[in-house]
């Protein structure tokens, strides 16, 4: 199946996100994320991948995502990651990915590790020409409501998003927000801009104040105030704090379909629990 039909007859798309373990160890956990998952029966699940794109980072999704689809029977969303890596892994990857039965990949440029230049693949764009050439690939992008951490301006970011949509991009998923108007206002720029495809607005529960931290350090999202407001309230109660995250996370993604958002993707971090209440909340 591919995940731009769920989108042209289906409204709103509910989907998940899950990671590989780091260690082999962590598998078993994962497993059971994802019989917990499957029983949920979310649109689609996807399976990230390490910035770097490395040939073990690779792997692991590929393997985790053809346990969600042969012996869970839910669709993935495979994450490939380019920007360190040459045509040749890639080539390689895809076509691990197709023999599996995989047919939704997510393409994206990562995060060059410090030590390496970029290779065959500066942006993300030139990876979903390729992926969409060789065939029978749905291939989905990343956006960001505020704009990338490395890009001047959001009207810059935007002119890339294009790109990516010219290039053969069939839907998109974006970086997580914690205001819904800077979605909204986004959205209303991108579409003036001419970008056309469905949009997933990327939600991620609020878990701890390290998480809230990392996260703003690694993608730039700005904090309202009634989420500083939030922090300050439970700074002394951690499982206060991941309550209250997780219940204004909830309020956010119906707001979200009640507004008409095309789909509504939950970060889930692995937490079971963060996917069976979100999923019953929109339901």
């Amino acid at each position: 199946m591919f995940i731009k039909d769920l989108y042209a007859r289906k409204k709103p798309v509910i989907s998940l996100e899950i990671f590989p373990p780091k260690k082999e160890a962590g598998f078993l956990a994962l497993v059971n994320i994802l019989r917990e998952v499957s029983r949920l029966s979310p649109d689609f699940v996807s399976v990230t991948c390490g910035a770097g794109g490395s040939a073990n980072e690779m792997e692991k999704t590929r393997t985790s995502a053809a346990t969600l689809k042969n012996e869970y029977h839910i669709e993935p969303l495979a994450h490939i990651t380019c920007v360190a890596t040459d045509e040749r892994g890639i080539s390689k990857t895809v076509e691990a990915l197709r023999a599996d039965g995989i047919t939704n990949i997510l393409a994206l440029r990562g995060d060059l590790p410090k030590s390496e230049a970029p290779r065959d693949y500066p942006r993300a764009a030139r990876l979903i020409e390729e992926i969409t050439a060789l065939g029978g690939f749905c291939v989905g992008a990343a956006c960001y409501p505020e704009g990338h951490i490395e890009s001047g301006t959001l009207e810059e970011d935007i002119a890339h998003l294009k790109e990516k949509q010219d290039a053969g991009a069939s839907f998109l998923i974006s970086q997580l927000f914690f205001d819904n108007e800077i979605f909204y206002r986004f959205l209303e720029k991108a579409r003036a801009a001419g970008v056309s495809l469905p949009v997933s607005a990327g939600v991620m529960p609020i878990l701890s104040r390290s998480q809230i931290e990392r996260m703003i350090f690694m993608c730039g999202a700005s904090l309202p105030s009634a989420i500083i407001k939030l922090l300050r309230k439970h700074e002394n109660s951690p499982a206060d704090l991941r309550a209250a995250g997780i219940e204004r996370a909830l309020a956010q993604m119906e707001d979200l379909v009640k507004n008409g958002a095309d789909g509504t993707h939950i970060y889930t971090m692995n937490h079971a629990d963060i996917a069976v209440k979100a999923m019953a909340a929109l339901a």
